[in-house]
Parts: C-alpha cells; structure tokens; sequence
C-alpha cells in the first residue's frame, strides 16, 4: 500500500499539525528535488504548523516525471528520516500539495504561477540550471529551451501583469554566490530578449532576495526506503533521508506576504553575504575535496572519506587555514566553531552521502568553492596546498575513466585534461574555468 491522507500512522512519526484542505498554494517551487522536500518544505511546513495560512506548495519539476509519480499518488505527502548516531526520527511532511511536469503540462506551471494566491517562486534547480554561458551571461538560446526555467516565469508574469496582480518574490535557494543578484540579473537578461514590455514592471514589482541553505540531503536509496516502509507500515516513494543539521538565511526582501519562516528556525538578515561565503568556501569547498580526493582513494562516501587519516587534516586545513581568513565574518558568526560542526557532519555514520553524488557538475562549483580562495592568497603572495591538492584530485578523476563525468561541460574538461598542461587549459586565462586565480 501507498502513503496517503488516510493511512494510519504509528504514535512515533510526526504528523502535519493543520488542515491541509484548507490551505491555498502561495508558493511554487521550481525544481522540486530531496533538497527542497528536506529543506525549504519542512520550514514552510513548520510555520503552518505554527499557524501561517495559505502556503501550500505546488512544485515543479520542468523536465523529469520522476518525482509526481512519486508524489502525486500520495496527496504530495512524503516522510523526513532525520539521521544521526543516536538514532533515527521520522515526521510526515504535508506542505506539497501537487506536482506538476512543465515538459508535459507547461501551460498548468504558467497558470499557478499566475494564479492571485501564489506570492513566491522558488528554485532548487542546481547550478547549471540557470543556464550560465562560460562569460556568466544569459545563454539565450538555452533558455528558450523547453526545460528553462525563465520562460514559465515571464509567462506567469505576463499573464500577472495583465491582470493587475502583484509582483512576486523569486527566492534562489541554489548554492550560488549572490544567488538573488544572479537570479535577478538573468531574470532581466532575459527579459530584455524576449518580453522587453515586461522588464520594467519587473523592476518595480518583483524581489529576488539572496539566500543561504545548508543541510546533507543524500540521495535516498532502495534500502532507505524499505527501512521507513517498514516504519510506517506503507510504502513512501518519495521519502527522503536527511541530517538533524539545517540552516537557511534569508536577505529579508521580499515582494508581498512570505510565511513566517523566522519563527521556525529561519535567520531573515539585511546581508546574506557572510554566511553564504562560509557555506561555499568551507562546507561546499570541503565536500568537493572530499568527493574528488576520496573517491581517488577507494572511498563511497563521506563518512569514510572523512575518516580516511590520510584525508581528513587536508579537510581541516582547507577549512581553517585557507578558506576560513578570506572571509569577513558578520557578527557573532565564528568560523572555527562551524569548522568544528562541519567535521561532526561529515563523521555521520548513520548518512550514506554519496561522493559520487557531489562530485557531479565540477565545473559549475568549484569557481565559488576553491578558485575565489585560491585567488585570495595569490593576491598575498600565498599558495592553498589543500586546494591545490584537490584539483589534482579533480584532474586524476577526469583522467581516470573509473567514474562518469556528470558535467554540462564534460567534453571540454576531457579534452582540456588530455594534454600536457592540464593546469593551464583548465584555469588560464583562455581555460575552460577562466578567474583571477592563475595556476603557477
């Protein structure tokens, strides 16, 4: 049997505490993955249950239909096992209230977009899925492709515009630097090209607020799967499995209402910028490093990887030694205490985070993840043996042959490590991953 609305469920697992049926959707979520069913749908679901109105979430996957089928015939519920070396919780999550494939029903995405009740957009869509050229411009043509993000929102907005309805907030919840000015940019970038009528009113009437998210979601497996079925009694195709850990910081900016995120655990800050800046250079650094120099040496995941004595004072020295000083702390933020509970995370031996899983998409991460520190200390006349030793984790794994390169940019970073000077066609100045950091 399915989950459902009405199966009943052992005293231990947390229920939605509100009405479902009577909220309206206020949110639609563009990229519907665990991510954000481990995240931003557990706060929104959290502020509901603390009696925020009208947040229900309509997501949006815009090529596969991978995950309505695992949603849809469940009523959009799905549990949340929160893991750790004490044990496991598990609560139901009640927020989703469908899903909806742009590939096959756009015209359904445009329309709940526009529909009067929704106030924010959001996105979990991965780096890539901003469809970046190499020059950090809009690729044009990409996002007139059917799978692009930009044009269900500008047609919902058209069709806002026209009907005398108000802006929206557009929350980027991706690892991006400066997510929301990106967001915004492409957003105009776009625009311009193809709905010029419509830039203006975008300016006056819509918000792109930054954020910063942090929490492990691995990929959920057969196995975790079967361990919640067996806790619930039903089968949850779309469960997914998660740390205790979560943070999300909010640029408090917003075009309308929002839910009342601040009371369930949600930082709403006027600068995002601080604690954005340690989540990529430490926790995102890190796990790349992780991913790239563990998987060199015969490790699957994190917890092994990190457990590796020959690995884990690399971690510690990327962290402390050289992402840790390029960054301009906010107030009480202390970098060596989240130093600290980042390696507790990474220990956790109840989550099998995949390293292969971070290791995918290379080239659209380790820019904000290593190349701005790298950049950093040359400028100082300093050299980051930690980072230095991960790009040549990197390079070995697309070299290697041993794992698929799952990279926007795979043909290039091969052909780029085929030759004598892997260095300079990856990070010179005419390299593939151009910045101010030169290999020396």
């Amino acid at each position: 049997m399915r989950l459902s609305a009405q199966t009943p469920l052992p005293a231990s697992v947390r229920v939605p505490g509100y009405d479902r049926a009577a909220q309206a959707p206020g949110i639609v979520h563009i990229g519907i993955g665990a991510f954000h069913r481990a995240h931003q749908a557990l706060y929104t679901d959290d502020a509901m249950g603390a009696g925020d109105r009208d947040w229900g979430i309509v997501g949006v996957s815009l090529r596969s239909g991978d995950v309505a089928a695992q949603l849809n015939p469940q009523g959009g519920l799905y549990s949340v096992a929160t893991r750790s070396a004490a044990g496991s919780e598990l609560r139901l999550i009640g927020a989703v209230q469908k899903v909806l494939v742009a590939a096959e029903d756009g015209q359904a995405v445009i329309a709940a977009i526009a529909a009067p009740t929704t106030h924010i957009v959001s996105f979990t869509v991965t780096e890539k899925g901003y469809l970046r050229g190499a020059d950090g411009a809009l690729d044009l043509a990409a996002a007139m492709g059917v799978s692009s993000l930009y044009r269900f929102v500008a047609a919902g907005m058209v069709q806002r515009k026209a009907a005398g309805l108000p802006g929206l907030t557009l929350l980027s919840c991706d690892n991006l630097a400066n997510n929301g000015a990106v967001l915004r940019r492409l957003m105009r970038e776009y625009l311009i090209a193809y709905h010029s009528d419509l830039a203006a009113w975008f300016d006056a009437t819509c918000r792109c607020p930054a954020t910063m998210i942090d929490r492990i979601v691995p990929a959920t497996t057969d196995a975790d799967r079967a361990t919640i079925a067996a806790e619930l009694g039903v089968r949850d195709e779309g469960a997914v499995v998660t740390e205790g850990f979560s943070q999300w910081v909010i640029e408090d900016d917003f075009a309308g209402p929002r839910p009342r995120w601040e009371a369930v655990g949600a930082q709403l800050v006027a600068d995002v910028a601080p604690y954005e800046t340690a989540k990529l250079r430490l926790l995102n650094g890190a796990h790349s490093a992780l991913a790239y120099i563990g998987l060199g040496r015969g490790h699957a995941y994190v917890h092994q990887a990190i457990a590796d004595r020959a690995i884990r004072p690399v971690i510690e020295s990327l962290m402390r030694d050289e992402a840790a000083p390029t960054i301009d702390a906010a107030p009480g933020q202390d970098l060596s205490v989240y130093a600290d509970a980042l390696l507790d995370r990474f220990a956790n031996p109840a989550l099998d985070h995949r390293l292969i899983q971070i290791a995918m998409d290379g080239s659209q991460k380790i820019p904000q993840r290593w190349l701005e520190t790298l950049a950093w200390h040359q400028r100082r006349g300093a050299r980051c043996p930690s980072l230095l030793a991960a790009i040549d984790a990197w390079i070995a794994f697309l070299r290697g042959g041993a794992f698929p390169i799952d990279d926007p940019l795979a043909d290039r970073l091969r052909e780029a490590v085929a030759g004598p000077d892997a260095m300079t066609a990856l990070f010179g100045a005419d390299g593939v991953l151009p910045s101010e950091w030169r290999p020396e």
